[in-house]
């Protein structure tokens, strides 16, 4: 189906939330965004958003590169990853020191790569286009937070949310938020598999009895009763979706999915923020 300059990947039927649903589009627009933000879409698609090219010269870099993989205790299964999360350096409801000293891992590993062009800023860059108040990348106390890192998680993620109002006690960044998006930019994705699902479902308190032990994920029970929305990612595509309904990414088959991430807040100010 499509409305003006782009398409809806699921039509209306009786029983769709006509709102519970991804758009496809050749930019993000202020429209698109503000959409998000309002609950309009579930997920908003660019094909193409970055070159083959540009996601050759990025890839080749990484696939000469160990990968780290987040904290076993809490992400399982394993999801490999290159830069630093700041997911694993969370301290009674804050910021642990150590994700200050990773950081400073984090930057030198990426300007190690020797890459032609900052991938994070050129995907900021063409994020804001539309957007009037631009988009920069978080800062907490006065310091900036990560721009993004690389995740391979080839055999899949938990069903989770994310929605740093209720995983951080206090406002993560130094401006309020009013809204969260999550970005993905894809480098290489399998033949088969490793599409990325959300449920028609936000948190709710009885929701815990279905959490993993000492983990981020759920049960997929949680999510029995709703309806679902399945994506597949193409090389160069940029993925935003609202992090607060339940997702999840399914394993991946034949080739390894390898995906630049950030988180996206809508700051009160207008502005867009980033962090990983």
């Amino acid at each position: 189906m499509t409305t003006g300059n782009f398409t809806q990947d699921l039509p209306y039927t009786a029983s769709h939330d006509p709102f519970f649903r991804a758009a496809t589009a050749p930019a993000f627009t202020r429209e698109l965004l503000t959409g998000l933000a309002a609950g309009r879409y579930a997920a908003v698609r660019v094909p193409g958003f970055l070159s083959a090219e540009r996601c050759a010269e990025v890839l080749a870099a990484l696939e000469e590169r160990a990968f780290d993989s987040y904290g076993s205790a809490r992400v399982q299964p394993r999801v490999m990853r290159f830069g630093v999360g700041i997911s694993d350096h969370m301290a009674d409801g804050g910021v642990a020191d150590s994700y200050w000293q990773a950081l400073a891992r984090h930057h030198e590993a990426w300007q190690g790569l020797g890459l032609s062009f900052d991938p994070f800023a050129l995907c900021r860059e063409r994020l804001g286009t539309h957007w009037p108040g631009g988009v920069a990348v978080g800062r907490r106390g006065g310091r900036e937070l990560g721009a993004g890192v690389a995740r391979e998680p080839n055999q899949g993620f938990r069903v989770h949310f994310d929605d740093s109002l209720r995983e951080y006690e206090h406002d993560l960044l130094d401006v309020p938020l009013i809204g969260q998006f999550a970005f993905n930019l894809y480098l290489s994705v399998p033949p088969s598999g490793g599409e990325t699902v959300l449920w028609r479902h936000r948190w709710q308190p009885e929701d815990e009895a279905y959490r993993l032990p000492a983990s981020y994920g759920y049960d997929e029970a949680v999510v029995r009763d709703a309806e679902s929305l399945a994506i597949t990612p193409t090389v160069g595509e940029a993925l935003l979706i609202d992090p607060r309904y339940f997702h999840a990414v399914r394993p991946s088959r034949g080739a390894r999915r390898i995906a630049l991430g950030f988180a996206v807040g809508v700051a009160a100010s207008g502005q867009l923020l980033t962090w990983a």
